[in-house]
């Protein structure tokens, strides 16, 4: 059955990096075309920490994003967006309205543990 999407193997699944880690600062990116924040997050002392643009700014306020754990990619090549230097890519959802909803662990998991 077709369910419109491209099947992989899990070798090419297991090339993702997905680490959790811990966000350590957000501010505000005035310079984005869409709302968005510069998240630094911690990704444990294998990786360091690793910047990211976000746009989840209708559900998260920089105060309530620090300290949070996420999920995210680290090792996709880094992407310039506009004067910022994304060296990871924060994981989410859109909810029923379309904003950005983070993927994170449903426990406490220390920063750079990779997803098995």
């Amino acid at each position: 059955m077709d369910q419109g999407f491209d099947e992989i193997s899990w070798a090419d699944f297991a090339k993702v990096e997905l680490r959790v880690g811990r966000i350590i600062k957000a501010e505000a990116f005035p310079a984005a075309r869409k709302p968005a924040y510069i998240l630094h997050v911690d990704f444990g002392p294998e990786i360091g920490v690793r910047k990211s643009s976000a746009q989840i700014t209708k559900l998260y306020t920089p105060e309530t994003l620090v300290g949070r754990l996420v999920v995210g990619v680290v090792n996709f090549p880094p992407k310039q967006i506009g004067p910022v230097r994304s060296e990871c890519l924060v994981t989410g959802f859109h909810n029923e309205d379309g904003d950005v909803v983070l993927c994170v662990p449903d426990g406490v998991v220390p920063p750079g543990t990779k997803l098995c």
